[in-house]
């Protein structure tokens, strides 16, 4: 049997070399691969084939002796037929106009000719071996060719592709019906993503090409994604466009471009896909739509930028200083040529490099006199000349390495500094949002002026200029930039420095401004501390490593770029820039902005749950604190690691601290019954249970919390306390005794509050089964509780009499004493010792019990006690 198939997702290209290929094969079936695109669906309905096409399910693969393969060369793109590719005994035919391809399937026959279609390929074939046509296949042959021309005007189009199609006129190839066949009016849905598309659009310039790269997402969209390539270079006039959907497990990438010097087959070739020089696409499984961008400008810039040497960027001549010269004399050298960085060169070896940061600490602490060789930094990398500059930005990244000797042999013979690496970064990759004009960063200056205090703002301004002085570049990043755009009241504030030691810059400025500095080496991190108690987190722009799923990370110095990419979620990686010449420019190098505007929650990379699992629970929290939805990719990642026990390798502690800071939110309600539901929660306690009741008793203790926080009390309540008392319900007292331990809950009144726990539940049974009649009975039960206890019991009463009467002592028998103090009942009369505090123990209780209210009531009634006293002695 012969059979004659293409590739999945069939076009109309497809059909037509089919049903052409039968001309040749008049014994053959012809039969779909997989798919069939929408457009092709349609015009089926209407149409009177020649032949029938049929479906895989229809055929005995084991009698398939010669198969036909047109349109496709790959066994990845023909389905079930894959399986039989290398059978013993099979021939196979091909018939394609692509370019060759890797792993390329090979045939006993191959026609390969690089026309705009396949469909030409076998039109001329036809031509020459005197074949006569119907009307119909004449009309489907020439919406084949103009399909994959562009009618007859895409740069792939060749002078074949002309000869191909005056041959079929004569047929009465009916070019009407073709416009009808290949016109696509978009759907309500299909506009929407269209228009989100054209909104997402970024403008990158690689080498000398501009390159447009848009964005969406597929999870309502069902259509053929190649229409909107089509429509988006129609409309915007775009040479050369990658467009990237997202369908939640994968990334499809279509791109067309009708520049000569862009080969979008061969780019998308690189990444696994294929096509021609001006339409090409590719399907990236188990990847971001940010992962994917990322691999694509990568194979952007090998192809588009001509590889760069050290000797093209370094500055010369170099500017050098001997091991013995002074470091005073270190410093004017310096200044005069306004450097911040120096090679020691000693007898023409290098010996170290020497900074401006390290001479003016040394200066300071008086060592004018001291030699270079003292303090110079010996171990040193150095490149050649020959170096690419993506061999010294890894250099310089792992290194932290302010400037690198450039050697031609054993010669020094030139410098890189951190700024030649700027400017060649500016030069050669710019993203820049369509439509800004020339200006081409986004600036937040009024709303930083409008959500900020003034006296923060001129701080971060202040600190923007030390850091430039210093040779850094200093942004705010985090949630308060986030929160920023989303005009929310936030001011929890971290500042990243590039390009230097945030600790560093963190005791600069603060020896400027009075401040006190709490540093932490290992994360490379400090806390700029005001007189008011007002922190600010300064840390170093760094890339984090993990040793092992879960572990705390190892820390790294690097880019501003890289030390985003290690964020959470992609909503976070926003930055501020805080240096003079560029203050308020808003940097996203990841699409949050989008994000934000769509309300939705990504991970920028599929491992972000493994390196830390408790990033789960903070998507569940910022879901619900923003009413964002969580893209459907990022939600089976959480399930996944969920599933596979990553949660588990965190440590309880760590976990916990996630917890806490959902407790901590207006609502947390929902927030720990999706976490529950996700099976995150079992991993604080396995017997932890969630149901109607324990959801009501949540809703509870919430408003009871309110309640308290409005009263104004000195005494303020840890209000996770009293959410993990309701949250571990079900366990027994030795097994939250030892969750305790295992969170290291520390403190005699937090252990007091959970190890209360059941004295508190049997005082709450006496309340409400009415054995509390008088106000110093009510006293007496609740005075050994702390005040998250009593909110607790509050919470768990569903009688209202009974939050009455807890709320009474709290409000009012808590914080009741006698008037009379000890020394005023020694003045009376009454002995030194144990009956001094008995009496105002029994004064208390009366004035609980409202039968004293003044301080000559409690005076008589002192003065009574000494009376009995004195009788029964």
């Amino acid at each position: 049997m012969e059979v004659i198939t293409s590739h999945i997702n069939a076009d109309f290209d497809t059909l037509a070399s089919m049903i052409a290929a039968r001309r040749l094969y008049p014994g053959a079936r012809l039969v779909w691969s997989g798919s069939i695109e929408r457009a092709l669906t349609t015009a089926l309905k209407g149409l009177d084939l020649p032949c029938a096409v049929e479906k895989p399910s229809d055929i005995d693969m084991d009698s398939v002796e010669r198969l036909i393969l047109v349109d496709v060369r790959h066994a990845s793109r023909i389905g079930p037929f894959a399986g039989i590719v290398g059978r013993q005994g099979l021939d196979i035919h091909i018939y394609d106009h692509h370019p060759e391809v890797t792993g390329a399937i090979r045939g006993s026959v191959e026609v390969i000719k690089p026309y705009g279609s396949t469909a030409t390929v076998l039109s001329l074939l036809l031509k020459e071996r005197g074949f006569e046509l119907t009307s119909i296949e004449a009309t489907l042959f020439m919406a084949g060719i103009y399909e994959d021309t562009g009618n007859l005007t895409y740069r792939s189009t060749t002078m074949a592709d002309y000869e191909a199609a005056a041959f079929l006129f004569p047929f009465g190839a009916d070019l009407s019906l073709v416009s009808e066949m290949l016109r696509h009016e978009l759907s309500p849905s299909e506009v929407a993503l269209l228009n989100d598309l054209l909104q997402s659009r970024m403008i990158y310039t690689v080498g000398d090409v501009d390159v447009s790269i848009v964005e969406g997402s597929l999870d309502e969209y069902r259509g053929e994604i190649s229409t909107l390539a089509e429509k988006i270079t129609e409309v915007g006039g775009v040479k050369n466009l990658f467009m990237l959907v997202d369908s939640g497990d994968r990334v499809h990438v279509v791109a067309r471009s009708s520049e000569s010097r862009v080969d979008v087959g061969a780019v998308l070739r690189e990444l696994g896909g294929g096509g021609h020089k001006g339409a090409a696409s590719v399907t990236l499984k188990g990847v971001t739509v940010i992962q994917a961008r990322e691999r694509l400008l990568v194979v952007l810039k090998e192809m588009l930028v001509p590889v760069r040497r050290a000797e093209e960027i370094m500055s010369f001549p170099p500017i050098t200083v001997t091991p013995v010269a002074g470091l005073k004399e270190v410093l004017v050298i310096m200044r005069r040529y306004n450097v911040n960085a120096l090679p020691v060169v000693d007898s023409g070896d290098i010996s170290g490099v020497i900074t401006r940061q390290v001479v003016d600490k040394a200066l300071y602490h008086g060592l004018d006199n001291a030699a270079v060789s003292d303090y110079m930094m010996t171990e040193c990398e150095t490149v050649d000349v020959s170096t690419s500059v993506d061999e010294i930005r890894d250099k310089v990244v792992k290194h932290g390495q302010r400037l690198l000797p450039v050697e031609r042999g054993d010669e020094l013979v030139g410098v890189i500094t951190r700024t030649d690496l700027l400017k060649l970064l500016q030069e050669e990759l710019s993203a820049t949002p369509a439509g800004t004009g020339s200006s081409r960063m986004r600036h937040v200056t009024g709303l930083m002026s409008e959500k900020l205090p003034e006296w923060l703002v001129e701080v971060l301004k202040e600190a923007g200029t030390v850091a430039e002085r210093m040779g850094m570049k200093l942004y705010l990043v985090g949630g308060v930039v986030r929160d920023l755009l989303l005009r929310r009241e936030n001011l929890d504030i971290d500042i990243v420095v590039e390009g230097g030691d945030g600790i560093e810059f963190a005791r600069e400025f603060a020896s400027e401004k009075g401040l006190h500095v709490r540093a932490h080496s290992r994360f490379k991190t400090a806390v700029l501390v005001f007189p008011d108690g007002f922190k600010i987190d300064v840390a170093t722009a760094r890339l984090e490593y993990y040793e092992k799923p879960g572990s705390l990370p190892t820390i790294e110095q690097s880019s501003l770029k890289l030390d985003l990419y290690r964020r959470d979620f992609i909503i976070n990686t926003l930055a501020v820039a805080l240096h003079p010449s560029g203050f308020g420019g808003l940097i996203d190098f990841f699409g949050a902005q989008k994000d934000l505007k769509e309300h939705r929650i990504r991970v920028l990379h599929n491992l972000s749950f493994v390196e830390d699992p408790t990033r789960a629970v903070r998507a569940i929290r910022f879901s619900e604190k923003f009413g964002f939805k969580i893209d459907r990719h990022t939600l089976n990642l959480i399930r996944n690691a969920v599933k596979s026990g990553l949660v588990g390798n965190v440590s309880a502690i760590r976990l916990f601290d996630e917890f806490k800071h959902v407790f901590a939110e207006e609502s947390p309600t929902r927030t720990v019954k999706r976490l529950y539901e996700l099976g995150v929660v079992k991993f604080i306690h396995p017997s932890i249970e969630w149901n109607g009741s324990v959801e009501a008793l949540f809703e509870r203790a919430r408003d009871t919390l309110v309640w308290y926080r409005l009263l104004y009390r000195d005494e303020e309540a840890e209000e996770w306390l009293v959410f993990l008392l309701v949250l571990t319900g079900p366990l027994t007292e030795s097994e939250l005794v030892a969750l305790a331990e295992e969170l290291k809950v520390s403190g005699r009144r937090r252990l007091n509050v959970l190890g209360s726990r059941g004295a508190a539940l049997r005082a709450l049974g006496r309340i409400e089964n009415g054995a509390v009649g008088t106000g110093s009975t009510l006293y007496n039960l609740c005075r050994p509780f702390p005040v998250e206890t009593l909110i607790y019991m509050m919470a768990r009463s569903e009688g209202e009499a009974t939050r009455e009467a807890i709320s009474h002592y709290i409000t009012r028998l808590g914080s009741e004493s006698s008037l009379l103090r000890g020394s005023d009942l020694i003045t009376m009369g009454v002995s030194e010792g144990p009956e001094v505090g008995t009496i105002l123990e029994k004064i208390l209780a009366l004035r609980l019990d409202g039968e004293i209210e003044s301080i000559e009531q409690e005076r008589e009634f002192v003065l009574k006690q000494i009376d009995k006293l004195d009788t029964s002695e």
